[in-house]
């Protein structure tokens, strides 16, 4: 009579044996995606460290129709720069782009982070994965005295464990560090918005300010 119970625990065994090598391959990968990753961290950092603060009354005072490349970062710039083609274009539906254009982006700076949070829980999982799957396989080799065979599986065992730690934690400080430069940015990029519509209502005056309104209803 055919033992299940034995069949599929040598069933699981193999496949946990099998998911040792792919761990290892995703945690290469994983290192490697790191290592590119902290360069252009570093390059950004290096960017924004180069920018002067300037206070919301400071800003207001200066022409962000011109060249703010010394007080703002390029996600701003950028922003600033399609802000002003829809202000050029839009017309009477000009509040409403750029409203839509500001979600936009503020959508596509949260979205960049997605990649760094996944790494915060893979990384550590996968570490987890690694670890203990050799020492299953070295409790296996301990049971019949291969001491040489345990010692290897040991050090597959710790340094995945490592390496999936030091990704969680990486990826970790990068995600803290980017949210906070993404939430200066939505905020500098808002106040910007406002400094636009309010600039075009000056420069046009209120009756053209009426128009716009009623054009856009329809009227």
């Amino acid at each position: 009579m055919i033992d299940v119970g034995a069949l599929l625990k040598s069933f699981i065994y193999i496949v946990s044996s099998l998911l040792l090598y792919p761990t290892i391959l995703l945690l290469s990968i994983l290192v490697v995606w790191i290592l590119v990753f902290s360069g252009s961290f570093i390059g950004e950092a290096l960017g924004r460290l180069r920018l002067r603060r300037v206070s919301g009354v400071e800003l207001s005072r200066m022409d962000i129709t011109g060249d703010l490349s010394d007080v703002c970062s390029y996600h701003v710039r950028g922003y600033l720069a399609a802000a002003l083609e829809a202000l050029h274009s839009g017309g009477a539906l000009r509040d409403t782009l750029l409203e839509n254009l500001l979600q936009e982006k503020s959508a596509e700076l949260w979205k960049s982070l997605d990649y760094t949070r996944m790494l915060i829980r893979i990384g550590p999982g996968l570490g987890l994965i690694g670890t203990l799957i050799p020492m299953g396989t070295g409790l296996a080799a301990l049971g019949q005295g291969d001491m040489s065979t345990l010692s290897s599986d040991l050090v597959i065992a710790f340094t995945t464990t490592v390496v999936g730690l030091a990704i969680g934690l990486m990826a970790y400080f990068f995600y803290w560090k980017k949210k906070r430069w993404i939430e200066g940015d939505i905020q500098r990029m808002e106040f910007l918005s406002e400094l636009l519509v309010n600039q075009c209502a000056t420069r046009e005056g209120p009756h053209a300010v009426h128009e716009a309104e009623k054009a856009s209803r329809g009227r």
